[in-house]
């Protein structure tokens, strides 16, 4: 714009008769040529700014949106150790209490052996009692040596002889455990009984737990709550019931 004004301002003069000088003239063109330039410059460095602007708002969101990818990372992997925390607390919980049964069970062996020693005869039920313990062990040992089936053979002749017995809701699990994966439909037949027969056992929330990762594995969702909810409802307190929850999470319950 102050480019076509010069030329205007010079014919103005021109009209007006000599009124200003020429050498006037000239120094009001270079005046208009110099605000010209500072404009232009101005532009210049307002399009440079806005592009620098620009560029750093690109770089802000770029940050924001990997920050926000790895605490999403964060979250998912810190909720995968604290599952498997878990996971370690409910076997050692197992381990802890057949340990406690079996320092029981030896203490009661020396006990009765002592009496032994003492001429005392020992009584028919602790005999009896004595053989179910060996016969549940010798199980449980066949399971962990990776003998599934001889576990499986014996868990089931310790029920036929002492369906009774304190550690039979142990072996139905352990006998549902020894199935693994091969035979889902068996292994949750047992647990079903488990959680149905022996309800004030410590099993039973274990035994509900399996089932609903076992509907869970199967994509079976709707069985899967149903397990972990009823789970959640009998044993509250239970860790079995932690896990049971943060499973109704994933699956969006």
């Amino acid at each position: 714009m102050i480019r076509r004004i010069a030329p205007v301002l010079a014919l103005a003069t021109v009209a007006l008769g000599g009124c200003a000088l020429r050498s006037d003239v000239r120094r009001l063109e270079e005046q208009l040529t110099t605000m010209q330039d500072d404009n232009d410059r101005r532009d210049s460095l307002r399009a440079a700014q806005l592009t620098q602007i620009l560029a750093l708002q690109q770089r802000t969101s770029d940050s924001l949106a990997a920050v926000q990818a790895s605490l999403l990372a964060f979250r998912g992997e810190t909720l995968g150790q604290l599952y498997d925390v878990q996971k370690q607390i409910l076997q050692v919980q197992e381990l802890t209490g057949q340990s406690t049964r079996r320092l029981n069970e030896l203490r009661g062996d020396l006990d009765a052996r002592g009496q032994q020693l003492g001429g005392a005869a020992p009584a028919a039920g602790g005999a009896a009692n004595a053989s179910a313990v060996q016969m549940y062990e010798a199980s449980l040992q066949q399971l962990r040596r990776g003998s599934p089936t001889t576990a499986r053979a014996g868990f089931r002749q310790f029920l036929e002889q002492y369906p009774t017995a304190a550690e039979a809701p142990d072996a139905l699990y352990f006998i549902g455990e020894s199935f693994g994966t091969e035979a889902p439909d068996s292994a949750a037949a047992y647990y079903t009984k488990v959680a149905d027969q022996f309800p004030a056992s410590t099993r039973a929330a274990s035994a509900l737990y399996r089932l609903g990762a076992m509907a869970e594995s199967a994509r079976d969702t709707t069985a899967a709550r149903g397990y972990y909810q009823r789970l959640i409802s009998k044993y509250p307190t239970s860790n079995e019931a932690a896990l049971a929850r943060d499973r109704l999470k994933a699956l969006g319950q």
